[in-house]
């Protein structure tokens, strides 16, 4: 699988990094623990295979939540709120109506 480009999301004031693999009908928002980003997937052989078989059926849209990877840094951990604006905001630059959430670790939460 080749490494998609890196889009941005404008959440409030703050950027969020995602990139988008996949074509289906379906969309999955796909969220890491607190330790992982976006670029280091692409070097987990497999967590490229997880993505590879998601893409298989599904639009999946691998996110780095807000203070990680190439999102940008904020000072304060996010609420809950404030993490799900992030999502819609991702969701909304894809032009995602619904998605299901897969997250492990902290990106569970």
């Amino acid at each position: 699988m080749q490494t998609p480009d890196v889009s941005y999301a404008r959440s409030g004031e703050v950027n969020i990094a995602y990139q988008t693999v996949g074509s289906g009908s379906v969309d999955v928002l796909f969220a890491r623990g607190f330790a992982g980003d976006r670029l280091s997937v692409w070097e987990q052989p497999l967590l490229i295979r997880v993505l590879e078989d998601f893409a298989s059926l599904a639009r999946v849209m691998v996110v780095d939540k807000r203070g990680t990877g190439l999102s940008d840094r904020v000072a304060d951990l996010p609420t809950l709120e404030t993490r799900m604006d992030d999502v819609r905001a991702v969701m909304d630059a894809v032009g995602s109506e619904r998605a299901a959430l897969y997250g492990y670790s902290e990106g569970g939460v």
